[in-house]
């Protein structure tokens, strides 16, 4: 039989049995994909999903697999033998008439990391026709409900505490749909308004994700929004972004797809967006700076939560509490209020409860209780400069032991490594230990503590967020321990 060990393929010396090996082969092949495909016990953020499309992918796969061993199958041909000396050999056994099927069988197994993007390749036309299938009928939803108003969002960062901010005003007086979690891409948007968008709602809040120039303005002409929301601009994404003017004109490509009759609300506390707000007539323009049509002012924060006053253009303003940790929380608030008030037409008044009752988006800055002395500030969605320096500021609010952990953060392009040692100096001002997640990765964070002189007992690498997290669980301290879970990086990091 063939024999699978330490990677190598032993063929045997023997021709009669070769061709019999070819089915039993086949067994191991596909036993070592389904081990691939499955990956047992290797945890992933987001469960392996067998979507339709995965489904065809591996249909075709299986295919060309199939493929090479019909191939190798008619490589074959009879060899006849007689009874000699007493001796009976059988009749007809199938040998093979050269290597050549025994390569491809062979080459079958070690072939699975390209025949896997191969039939994804193959399948491309089909993949492409099915999802502007599906598109075009979203399409058609969207347009046989006039009078659902659609507001799109995006930004570098905040799109999605912003889009769960708002959609929790709105549905105070309106009956609103949101695009779940992160589905911000075309299909996303798509799956969002064929599975759960009803006659019955009011509002749409779409936010919308990219990664590169042009897909904001092919999601507007997905959702055609008739408002937008532009949260933030900064240097997110800039591996694919390559320059910090592209990611300015792709998230500006929602105020450009917004008709004269909508409007395009902009958070002018950030300077690229304040540079631009001009060039838009119908802009209204929200944050805590002076100028802002609307002005979030008087902000006090603890550790119980934040406060701060709401100015509307027409003078009238209001006093609002909330649970959400930080400044820069207020920021998202505003611009929500600002459009529940300015475009939904929603009393300031009556956004008091509405505000006092949002909570933390999971994952962004959540307020994690453990009990035992331990409590768990996390933040892991979040993987942007901005928000790093927010989460430091919020976790200097606390009178404890402040703990930071991360592996850093990713897709910064050449600055990746200057925002990283950025990360590290202010982390030093504030934290009491910091956790380091990977040798590599977090080396420009470690180098910017150091250059701050922060001590270097006080400061662990882990290989992994495990070790991390056991390794603060083994700090002895008077007081309350409270954790920065900062940053978490893609699975293939």
């Amino acid at each position: 039989m063939f024999v699978l060990q330490f990677g190598f393929l032993i063929i045997p010396s023997n021709p009669y049995y070769k061709a019999y090996n070819v089915l039993y082969f086949l067994f191991i092949i596909l036993n070592f994909v389904f081990i691939i495909i499955n990956k047992p016990g290797k945890k992933f953020k987001k469960p392996l999903v067998y979507t339709a499309r995965v489904k065809r992918m591996l249909a075709t796969f299986f295919i060309l697999i199939a493929a090479m061993f019909v191939i190798a199958y008619f490589s074959t041909e009879q060899k006849t033998e007689y009874i000699v000396g007493g001796m009976h050999l059988d009749n007809g056994i199938p040998y093979f008439k050269s290597h050549l099927p025994l390569i491809i069988i062979g080459s079958a197994l070690y072939l699975t990391p390209i025949l896997v993007p191969l039939s994804n390749l193959i399948n491309k036309p089909i993949e492409k026709a099915v999802q502007n299938w599906y598109i075009n009928d979203a399409k058609k939803l969207l347009a046989s409900m006039p009078n659902l108003h659609k507001v799109g969002i995006t930004g570098s960062y905040g799109k999605t505490s912003m889009k769960f901010y708002l959609s929790e005003l709105l549905n105070s007086q309106y009956n609103t749909l949101k695009t779940p979690e992160s589905y911000n891409t075309p299909m996303g948007v798509t799956i969002t308004v064929r599975r759960d968008l009803k006659p019955t709602h009011e509002y749409f809040v779409c936010e919308m994700g990219a990664r590169r120039v042009g897909e904001i303005k092919e999601l507007c002409g997905i959702a055609n929004p008739h408002d937008g929301i532009i949260t933030s601009v900064g240097p997110q994404h800039l591996e694919t972004f390559k320059s910090i003017e592209n990611v300015v004109g792709t998230k500006f490509e929602l105020a450009d797809s917004i008709s004269a009759l909508g409007k395009i609300y902009l958070n002018v506390d950030n300077e690229l967006i304040r540079a631009k707000a001009d060039e838009y007539k119908n802009a209204v323009t929200y944050g805590t700076c002076e100028g802002s049509d609307y002005r979030a002012s008087d902000i006090t924060v603890s550790d119980k939560g934040t406060e701060f006053t709401m100015t509307a253009p027409d003078g009238s303003s209001c006093r609002y509490t909330t649970r959400l940790l930080g400044e820069h929380n207020v920021q998202n608030l505003a611009g929500a209020i600002a459009y529940s008030h300015g475009s939904a037409g929603i009393p300031l008044e009556k956004l008091i409860l509405p505000v006092k009752r949002i909570a933390a988006v999971p994952h962004r800055l959540e307020l994690v209780d453990k009990g035992g002395g331990l409590c768990y500030i996390d933040d892991a969605y979040n993987s942007n400069p901005s928000g790093c320096r927010a989460a430091l500021n919020v976790l200097g609010l606390f009178d404890a032991c402040k703990i930071l952990v991360t592996p850093g953060m990713v897709e910064l392009g050449e600055k990746q490594e200057e925002l990283n040692c950025e990360f590290g100096r202010e982390a030093a001002k504030v934290c009491d230990y910091v956790v380091l997640v990977g040798k590599i990765q977090a080396e420009p964070i470690y180098k910017g503590l150091m250059e701050a002189g922060y001590p270097e007992e006080r400061v662990f690498i882990a290989s992994n967020l495990n070790e991390a997290i056991s390794h603060v669980q083994a700090y002895q301290t008077d007081k309350k321990k409270i954790v920065l879970l900062e940053n978490d990086l893609p699975d293939n990091y």
